[in-house]
C-alpha cells in the first residue's frame, strides 16, 4: 500500500535483497564497484545510488559497507570516477551515474571517506567540473558526448542521458550549495536539449543525436531513465528556487510517463 510506510520499507528490502545478489565485487579476488557480465559499470553505479537512498529511507544500513568499498575504489582519476580500468566503456553518462550516486551520499550526509579522503560533495563536484569542460561547442551549438575518449564507439553521438545526467548534477549541487553557477549549467542544458530536439516542450525524451550531421537527425527511441534524471534535477530546482515553472515540469512529466509508458493515468511501466 502506498499510504503504508512500513508497507513500502518491506517491499524495498525485498526488491534490495534480489539487487544484492548480482553483486560480487565484495568477494575475495573480484573488483569492488563491478558487476559480472553481461552488466555494466554504469549500472553498478546506479545500483549503489539505489542502496544509499534505500539505506536513508528506512534505516537499514546493511548495504553501507559495500556501498563505502565500491565508490571509494572506483573514484579513478581527478577524484571524478575515472578508473584507468574502465576507459573503454567510459562515457559521460557512465561517470555521472556514479556522480550521481555520491551527490545522493551527500545529500542523505552518508559518512564521508575520511583520512585526507575526497568528500562526497567534492566527488560529484568534480564530475560536473570534468564534464563542463567537455562542453562541445564546435558541433550543433554546444552539448555534450555521449563518449569522453575518440577511440570509443559513439564519440560522435550526442545523447540524451549524458546531458540529463549532467542536467541532474548541475541542478543538485544548486540546490545543495546555492551558487549560481550550477543553476547556469542546468539551464543551458536543459535549454541545449530542447533547441536540437532531444526533448518537446511536452517532455518527451529521445535517445541522442549525431553530431556529424550537426543533430539534425534525432534518433527518437525514448528510454525511462532519460524522463527519471530530469524529472529529479527539475525537483531538485523546485526545491531550491520554488519555481512554479519546474513545478509545472515535474507534474507534466509524471503526466507524460503514465500516459506513455503504460496508457494509464495511475500506472508507470518500463
Amino acid at each position: 500500500m502506498l499510504t503504508c510506510a512500513d508497507s513500502i520499507k518491506q517491499a524495498a528490502k525485498t526488491l534490495s535483497v534480489n539487487l544484492r545478489q548480482y553483486y560480487t565485487g565484495d568477494r575475495v579476488g573480484d573488483t569492488p564497484g563491478n558487476l559480472p557480465d553481461p552488466y555494466y559499470w554504469w549500472e553498478c553505479g546506479a545500483m549503489f545510488n539505489a542502496f544509499i537512498d534505500y539505506w536513508y529511507y528506512t534505516g537499514d544500513d546493511q548495504y553501507n559497507k559495500i556501498t563505502v568499498q565500491a565508490m571509494e575504489h572506483q573514484i579513478g582519476d581527478y577524484n571524478a570516477f575515472m578508473p584507468p580500468n574502465q576507459t573503454k566503456t567510459l562515457g559521460n553518462d557512465d561517470q555521472a551515474f556514479w556522480g550521481m550516486a555520491a551527490m545522493s551520499a551527500a545529500e542523505n550526509k552518508l559518512p564521508d571517506l575520511g583520512n585526507g579522503k575526497p568528500s562526497w560533495l567534492s566527488l560529484a563536484q568534480a564530475v560536473f567540473n570534468t564534464q563542463q569542460r567537455r562542453w562541445d561547442q564546435g558541433t550543433c551549438g554546444g552539448g555534450l558526448k555521449w563518449q569522453i575518449f575518440t577511440f570509443n564507439n559513439g564519440y560522435n553521438y550526442k545523447n540524451t542521458i549524458s546531458n540529463g545526467c549532467f542536467f541532474n548534477i548541475a541542478a543538485r549541487l544548486y540546490k545543495y550549495l546555492g551558487n549560481d553557477t550550477y543553476a547556469d549549467w542546468a539551464e543551458k542544458a536543459w535549454e541545449w536539449q530542447l533547441a536540437v530536439g532531444l526533448m518537446t516542450e511536452d517532455y518527451h525524451y529521445y535517445d541522442g543525436t549525431d553530431d556529424n550531421k550537426n543533430c539534425s537527425d534525432i534518433n527518437k527511441i525514448q528510454w525511462t531513465y532519460n524522463a527519471g534524471v530530469h524529472m529529479a534535477g527539475a525537483a531538485a530546482m523546485w526545491n531550491a528556487v520554488s519555481s512554479m515553472s519546474a513545478l509545472g515540469i515535474i507534474s507534466s512529466l509524471i503526466s507524460d510517463r503514465l500516459r506513455t509508458t503504460s496508457g494509464k493515468a495511475d500506472l508507470m511501466v518500463s
